[in-house]
């Protein structure tokens, strides 16, 4: 897993980046990931799969919000989830959450398995978006959910021009002082840039299957909550 070059990239960054994301979000993460969380719940799921797990704050708040679900967090930086399994441990919820490597365009589970997949900030940085989003379809039962929390560009005056200038020249500053890791967080403002704008998106979760799509914006825009069922 770590020949990936952008597990290798979080890898690197592993011992900052939770530090790293509250502070450039302002702690509006953990806001964003509540809401993931409770949307989740709606359903009532038995079984949840949460993809690019990182360092397992979706999959603690997804326990906190589904304490009778079984939750498989998978991630491909052996780095981050060590120190997620350190914070599942804190919180005594190793019989329900389990952490695994791996990656999500290979996912070994077999078709149907989970009532939810989710993904917080990392469906963007699947090296094969296509495959990816069909290996969700895939392992999802017929009617489950797939909920998708990513960031997004705001499109609005004046949040638009602020937040560009912010998310281009300051944030990579930031991420690259704190983390010392000169790409880590220039990849970040150019992986959502060339991540689809939320319609196309949607058009996209269809194409694998995933339909009745929604799509929540988040705090002016600057992140979305997508919501589709598995035809």
């Amino acid at each position: 897993m770590s020949a990936s070059p952008i597990a290798g990239m979080f890898d690197r960054i592993s011992p900052k980046y939770d530090a790293l994301n509250h502070l450039l979000s302002l702690n509006i993460d953990k806001v964003w990931r509540r809401k993931t969380a409770k949307s989740v719940a709606k359903s009532q799921p038995k079984t949840i799969l949460d993809l690019a797990t990182g360092t397992a704050d979706l999959a603690l708040a997804l326990a906190n919000q589904n304490p009778k679900a079984h939750i498989i967090g998978m991630d491909i930086s052996e780095k981050m989830l060590e120190i997620g399994q350190k914070k599942v441990k804190k919180q005594d919820l190793g019989k329900q959450i389990e952490l695994r490597l791996g990656d999500a365009a290979h996912l070994p589970f077999e078709d149907g398995s989970f009532d939810a997949v989710t993904v917080a900030f990392g469906v963007r940085n699947f090296e094969d978006l296509d495959k990816g989003l069909s290996e969700i379809s895939r392992v999802l039962t017929p009617s489950g959910q797939a909920v998708i929390l990513e960031f997004s560009m705001p499109e609005r005056f004046p949040v638009k021009q602020l937040y560009r200038f912010y998310f281009k020249r300051l944030l990579p500053r930031i991420g690259k002082t704190v983390s010392k890791d000169s790409s880590a967080y220039a990849y970040l403002p150019a992986s959502v840039e060339r991540f689809p704008r939320p319609k196309a998106f949607l058009e996209l979760l269809a194409q694998h299957g995933l339909i009745h799509g929604t799509v929540r914006p988040l705090t002016f825009g600057i992140a979305t909550l997508y919501c589709a069922e598995r035809q």
